[in-house]
């Protein structure tokens, strides 16, 4: 079955053209395409395949080394002859859960085991050498495979030590990534390397959805006549893609367009020097693609839009996105030489659709059923600055006069402790604690049949049995000899945020505090590749307001609007905490938990409610649930309530004040000596 045209996709501009501009040149460095689920990225991707132009390559090369410069390292240069090949460009898709072995390569088992030749095999970095390498849902890929993928891109080599193997190899792969923002973010090194990046949404307009729903109906019900309709454009377009990377040599950046590139980097503060190289690229490949042998403004704005919203300087928690106007004011600054060459009029449209077809973008080949709008990303929310009216000292909340709601403001975030879960894991890979992983130092072997293959544990196995087995030269090995290696690392977490945005909180402006210790949480725990989830407890009840996730954004936006006033239903936050984390470990066993609980300690709603908050305390203990205290009280004279309820927990208490990187933890058994001197004096 043929895939989707390329050229049938409706609408995103922006992601069409960041392909189209990456087909055209390679050295750009790929594209990141983030957006919401449903938007057909994936489709797009794959579709471009069918229009990149053909490659050359030496018969019997397993690395795809091309004829007129082979790479005189390559492993398979005994192999290599005077033939030639043609072959279509490749875009090998890597797996979110691939192996490091099927990704590097790795020792061929069938070679080593049964011939005890230490043989290579190559993997997906080698197959796309000269190609593109897609990871759908990229910011999902273990942290072990994206070191992995950093070293490739920044080398454009692929080294393997490892296993009695010795192998280099060029891996100059165009990296394309697609990514749902709501799943989590991407890891700053990794986002770095993608060469573009564009924001795509599904349309609003009706007309537009009504010929997205029809194109994918006919798609479906008959693929090859479907496709047939879209040759002539697919063939336009790949022989315009064909044209403008050979134009692409002779385009020359002018004096006044390397000054604006430099100029709108400086203005948009990008750190390094990567953002002005990128641009620059970028902007000759759009001229090359417009059909010019120069780079104009036009070519200048349509790349900054493209290689500066990832890239421009920013808090994890702010929206992506590029200010236009601001773009457009620094361009503005110096202007264009007139260039008597340049008819005036809109670039050349890309090729024409079918008869009867809804016409194509004017800039780009076609795109998904997006919005044709630019997306500049969205607006970051703004929080509200009303203070609450309660100005009560830190006395228990009143149950005859409720206190009035309020929103306060959140501060700058900061460097907090690393808090870890106890003991060794077997989690996702990630930053934060103990675990048995994928990758990491080795610690032991193990018969299972995860794992690498640990070979001088394997040879010692089999050692004692050779001459049972009448070996005779080579070594002689069974199954049950493979020894694999047991490797530890760390672990991502879940880690629940129980917040108390009770009216006792809101005394002495303390919640503004609350709400800069945990957004500054949310920072690690963005760093640190967790999952999160968000409960607050005010009034008569708590409330679930982020089930856990990857989007520690959604969390940090959830934390903006967090209101405060009433009475504290402390039990009820901590039952509640409880119930999510035992629906969790449903979901996934293997993920260890952290509950940090963020109150004073103070419990005042219902009948004995000190009573029913310490046994919800006692439950969480005994389900083994590790639980960071941070005890919110502040003033000269102090209840020790939080200490009480942590000795309850089990939990490590962390004053608000000692939560900056820096301060000091209570262990829980030093905790229960201090509560019962405190009781006794």
């Amino acid at each position: 079955m043929k895939p989707f045209p390329f050229t049938a996709i409706v609408g995103s501009d922006d992601m069409g053209l960041a392909l189209t501009l990456t087909a055209v040149s390679p050295a750009i460095g790929g594209v990141l395409v983030r957006g919401e689920k449903g938007t057909a990225k994936s489709t797009m991707v794959r579709a471009l395949a069918d229009v990149l132009p053909t490659q050359q390559v030496m018969a019997g090369c397993r690395f795809g080394c091309e004829p007129a410069q082979p790479d005189p390292t390559c492993p398979d240069t005994d192999q290599h002859t005077e033939n030639i090949l043609h072959r279509p460009s490749r875009l090998v898709e890597l797996p979110v859960g691939a192996t490091e072995d099927r990704v590097i390569g790795s020792l061929d088992l069938e070679k080593a085991l049964g011939a005890g030749e230490a043989a290579f095999e190559p993997g997906l970095l080698a197959e796309a050498n000269r190609g593109i390498l897609y990871v759908d849902e990229v910011n999902l890929l273990h942290d072990h495979l994206v070191d992995l993928l950093l070293d490739a891109a920044a080398m454009g080599r692929n080294t393997v030590e490892r296993d009695g193997v010795s192998v280099s190899h060029a891996a100059r792969i165009v990296l394309v990534g697609t990514m749902n923002p709501e799943e989590g973010e991407l890891r700053p090194q990794l986002l770095d390397r993608f060469g573009l990046t564009v924001e795509v949404a599904a349309p609003r307009e009706p007309g537009m959805r009504t010929e997205v729903v029809r194109r994918r109906l006919a798609y479906e019900a008959d693929p090859d006549a479907f496709a047939s309709r879209y040759g002539s454009t697919q063939e336009n377009l790949a022989r315009r893609i064909a044209e403008a990377r050979t134009r692409l040599a002779e385009v020359v950046l002018t004096d006044w367009s390397l000054a604006a590139i430099a100029r709108v980097c400086a203005g948009f503060d990008v750190d390094g020097m990567r953002a002005d190289i990128v641009t620059a690229r970028t902007a000759m490949a759009h001229a090359a693609w417009q059909g010019r042998d120069h780079v104009v403004r036009a070519d200048v704005r349509a790349a900054a839009r493209l290689t500066l919203p990832h890239r421009r300087r920013r808090n994890p928690f702010d929206a992506p996105g590029l200010d236009e106007e601001l773009l457009d004011r620094l361009l503005d600054d110096d202007p264009e030489p007139p260039d008597p060459d340049q008819p005036d009029g809109p670039d050349d449209p890309a090729p024409n659709t079918p008869e009867g077809e809804p016409a194509e973008d004017q800039s780009s080949p076609g795109s998904e059923h997006e919005s044709s709008e630019p997306d500049s990303g969205p607006a970051p929310e703004q929080p509200q600055t009303n203070e609450p009216t309660n100005t009560a000292d830190d006395g228990p909340d009143s149950d005859v006069t409720p206190l009035p709601v309020g929103v306060a403001e959140v501060g700058e975030a900061y460097r907090t402790r690393t808090f870890t879960a106890e003991g060794v894991g077997r989690g996702a890979a990630g930053r934060r604690s103990r675990a048995i992983t994928s990758r990491g130092r080795r610690v032991g072997v193990t018969t299972s049949n995860a794992g690498p293959v640990h070979v001088p544990a394997t040879v010692r196995a089999a050692a004692p049995h050779q001459a049972a087995r009448g070996r005779e030269g080579r070594l002689l090995l069974r199954r049950h000899d493979l020894r694999r290696a047991v490797t530890e690392g760390r672990e991502s977490n879940l880690v629940l945020f129980c917040v108390d945005a009770s009216g006792s909180m809101a005394a002495r402006r303390r919640m503004a505090s609350v709400k800069t210790a945990v957004l500054s949480l949310l920072l690690d725990a963005y760093q640190r590749r967790d999952k999160v989830g968000l409960i607050s407890f005010r009034g008569a009840d708590s409330e679930l307001l982020l089930p856990p996730t990857s989007s520690v954004d959604a969390a940090a936006r959830r934390l903006t609007d967090l209101a405060h006033g009433g009475r504290t239903p402390l039990a009820e936050g901590l039952l509640q905490a409880g119930e999510v984390l035992r629906l969790e470990k449903l979901r996934d066993p293997d993920r260890r938990a952290l509950l940090v609980i963020i109150s004073d300690g103070r419990a005042t709603h219902g009948t004995d409610a000190v009573g029913r908050a310490e046994m919800a305390a006692a439950h969480l203990r005994s389900e083994g649930i590790d639980s960071i205290m941070v005890d919110c009280e502040t003033g000269r004279f102090r209840m020790g309530l939080a200490r009480r309820l942590a000795t309850a927990l089990g939990a490590r208490l962390c004053p608000l004040d000692d939560l900056a990187d820096g301060g000091s933890t209570i262990d829980p058994t030093r905790l229960a000596d201090t509560v019962r001197a405190h009781r006794a004096a």
